[in-house]
C-alpha cells in the first residue's frame, strides 16, 4: 500500500537481488571480510539477463541510482568510502553499457542530423517546439488535487533537491564559450552566490510548505523506475567525458521546455490557495528559464558544436533523450491521476 508518509530516512528498500546485494555490501567497510563485490556483480549480471527493459526495471534503476549516489550524497546508509572502489565502478559500467544501448534504441533522432553549431541550435528549437504544449502541466493547472500535487513534488524531489548538480559535472569538461555559457546557467541555478536563492533550497521550502520532508531521497521508496531512469540519465551523461555533448544537449532541452510548464504548475498550486511560500520555485523558473533557453541553445549547445563538430550528434541525442524520458514520466503521471490512482510506487 502506498502512503505519502513512507520515508527512506535510513536504508532504502531493495527492489530485487541487485539492489539487495549492493545495499548489503555498502553496509560494511570496503576492506571488511563481508564486503564481497563479486556478489553484487553476479546479481547485476543476473538481472541484466532477466530484465525485459532496463529503462523500466525497478531493481537495476535503483542499483544504478545508488551507485551514482556515492558521488553525490548524503548516503547515511553507506559505511566507509566506496565512491571510487574499482569493483563497484566495474559493476556500474556493466549496467551503464546496457543502459546506454537501451537509451539509444528508445530515442528517436531527427531524420537529418545537424553538423554545424547553427544547425544544432536550429534543431534544438525545432525539437522543443514540437513539445511546446505541456499537456501534463496544463492538466495539473486545471484539475490536480492537493494529494496529486504532493505526489508530484515527491517524484520531483529525487532530482530537484540536487537541482543542477548532474549537469555541473560537465563544467570541467568544456572549454571556451560553451564552458562560460554553462557556468552562467548553473550560477543562476545555485542562487548567484546567495544560499537562500539556490533553486534546490527554494524547492525544499516548497516541500516544507506542503507538509513534506525536504530531506534528500526521503521518498526514494515511493519513486517508480521511470523517475529514477530520468535522473540516472543525467548522472550517466554528466559523469562521462565522452558524453559531454549529450549532457549539454540534455540540459539545453531541459531548459528550453521548462518555463511554460512551470507557469502551469504554479497556477495549479495557486488554484488550491497556496501562496508564494509554495509557488516561488515555479515562478522563479518561469522567468529564469526563459533566459536560460536562449543561452543553452545558442551559447552552450551551438558553441560546443561549432568548436567540436564531432559532438553535434551527441548533443541532439542528449536533447532527444531528455524529451523522451520527460514524455514517459508525464505519461505515467497523467495515466495514474486521470484514472484515480496514485502515481507513487506501491510499497509493502
Amino acid at each position: 500500500m502506498t502512503t505519502i508518509d513512507t520515508l527512506s530516512t535510513t536504508t532504502p528498500t531493495a527492489r530485487g537481488v541487485a539492489s539487495q546485494a549492493l545495499l548489503e555490501l555498502v553496509a560494511h567497510e570496503p576492506d571488511s571480510v563481508d564486503a564481497d563485490v563479486n556478489r553484487v556483480a553476479a546479481a547485476v549480471d543476473q538481472m541484466l539477463a532477466e530484465c525485459g527493459d532496463v529503462l523500466q526495471d525497478d531493481d537495476l534503476q535503483l542499483t544504478l541510482f545508488l551507485l551514482y549516489l556515492l558521488h553525490y550524497g548524503p548516503t547515511p546508509f553507506v559505511v566507509g568510502d566506496w565512491e571510487w572502489h574499482p569493483g563497484l565502478l566495474a559493476v556500474r559500467a556493466r549496467i551503464e553499457a546496457e543502459f546506454e544501448n537501451a537509451l539509444r534504441a528508445a530515442v528517436c533522432l531527427p531524420e537529418v542530423m545537424p553538423t554545424t553549431g547553427a544547425e544544432v541550435t536550429e534543431t534544438l528549437f525545432a525539437l522543443t517546439d514540437e513539445v511546446a504544449k505541456p499537456e501534463l502541466a496544463m492538466w495539473a493547472g486545471r484539475h490536480a488535487t492537493q494529494v496529486q500535487l504532493q505526489e508530484f513534488l515527491i517524484l520531483r524531489s529525487i532530482y530537484t533537491l540536487r537541482e543542477a548538480d548532474p549537469h555541473s559535472w560537465a563544467i570541467p569538461r568544456l572549454r571556451g564559450r560553451a564552458k562560460a555559457a554553462l557556468v552562467e546557467i548553473q550560477a543562476d541555478e545555485y542562487g548567484g552566490g546567495r544560499p537562500e536563492r539556490v533553486h534546490a533550497e527554494i524547492f525544499a521550502r516548497t516541500l516544507r510548505a506542503m507538509g513534506l520532508s525536504d530531506t534528500p531521497d526521503a521518498y526514494l521508496d515511493l519513486v517508480p523506475a521511470i523517475t529514477l531512469t530520468a535522473v540516472n540519465t543525467m548522472s550517466f551523461f554528466g559523469l562521462h567525458r565522452r558524453l559531454r555533448g549529450a549532457v549539454v544537449g540534455h540540459l539545453a532541452a531541459f531548459e528550453m521546455t521548462s518555463s511554460l510548464p512551470n507557469k502551469h504548475y504554479g497556477n495549479a498550486f495557486r488554484r488550491l490557495g497556496h501562496g508564494p511560500e509554495v509557488t516561488w520555485y515555479y515562478d522563479e523558473h518561469v522567468e529564469a528559464d526563459a533566459v536560460h533557453e536562449q543561452i543553452a541553445a545558442r551559447d552552450l549547445a551551438g558553441s560546443l558544436a561549432e568548436d567540436e563538430p564531432e559532438l553535434a550528434g551527441d548533443i541532439i541525442f542528449g536533447a532527444c533523450a531528455s524529451l523522451h524520458l520527460d514524455e514517459l514520466v508525464g505519461a505515467h503521471l497523467k495515466a495514474a491521476w486521470t484514472s484515480g490512482r496514485s502515481a507513487l510506487r506501491e510499497t509493502p
